[in-house]
């Protein structure tokens, strides 16, 4: 199942989206509707079949989730330690260290307040010369961590700033419009192998092609159990979360985002979030 948000009669409504359009879930969003299934004890799919509406509604998706939480996860692609470490002037320092550890690398990425949906502006720092887009998959967690299902994210970061120490990360990754999320979630029922989704990736400046990449998260070095279980240990998170799982698509500096660029990330199963960069 295909759910997420919409604004409809000037209220954020959850919906159901299908080949026809989007089912307005009358008096809730998907955090609501969210909190509600787990009290009653339902499946969230089956819950949000019971409420939406009959009727199609012809309006585009909005940020599928205002979530609580937002956490990330670094270093699960080969590629993006190996380009972590090459910025040190290493070959394989402790970014392939993380790689290779047990523990993964987590980090705390914001709350909704920096999140942005469909067509909205990702944040380009003012401080920073190369801030670019990390193209992953995101997990929407419910309760004691349990898998809801996936979007798309854009972990829209200030590479520059984490390269001039690693103690700046904070500041690297966590500012407005530093994380996008969408088009919509599908629930874990409909993608039943998150290891089997191709993300692609494009920059688009001026109508020309700046940049392009894809990857598989069949590379993905740690698998979505383990970075949950690290996530929840001695951290309970709330319904709502969201869990980034890194990227496999590195943007190089020469791509770095200019304000008007816009960013496209993809996957076949879940759809297309487009966002455009701007200074913030």
């Amino acid at each position: 199942m295909r759910l997420g948000q919409i604004r409809w009669n000037q209220q954020v409504l959850a919906a159901l989206f299908d080949e026809d359009g989007a089912r307005p879930i009358p008096d809730h969003s998907l955090y609501d509707l969210l909190l509600r299934a787990e009290a009653e004890k339902v499946p969230l799919q089956n819950l949000a079949q019971e409420q939406a509406s009959k009727t199609h509604v012809e309006t585009p998706p909005i940020i599928p989730i205002r979530p609580p939480e937002v956490w990330a996860c670094g270093c699960t692609y080969k590629t993006s330690a190996a380009f972590r470490d090459g910025e040190h002037g290493t070959r394989e320092g402790f970014y392939h260290h993380v790689h290779r550890a047990d523990r993964p690398e987590i980090f705390f990425k914001g709350t909704a307040r920096v999140c942005v949906g469909l067509d909205k502006e990702i944040g380009i720092r003012r401080d920073s010369s190369f801030t670019a887009p990390e193209p992953e998959l995101a997990v929407l967690l419910g309760r004691n961590g349990h898998v809801l299902g996936y979007t798309l994210a854009n972990d829209v970061s200030a590479w520059d700033i984490e390269r001039e120490n690693p103690l700046y990360l904070p500041q690297s990754k966590i500012y407005a419009g530093c994380c996008a999320l969408g088009p919509v979630l599908v629930t874990a029922d409909e993608l039943t192998d998150p290891y089997n989704v191709d993300i692609t990736c494009t920059i688009t400046r001026g109508g020309s092609v700046i940049f392009s990449g894809s990857a598989s998260t069949a590379s993905l070095a740690k698998t979505i159990d383990k970075l949950i279980e690290y996530l929840l240990r001695s951290n309970p998170v709330p319904s709502g979360t969201v869990l980034l799982t890194g990227t496999g698509i590195i943007v190089p500096e020469d791509a770095a985002l200019k304000p008007g660029d816009i960013v496209t990330i993809s996957a076949p199963q879940i759809g297309e979030l487009r966002n455009v960069a701007a200074l913030v």
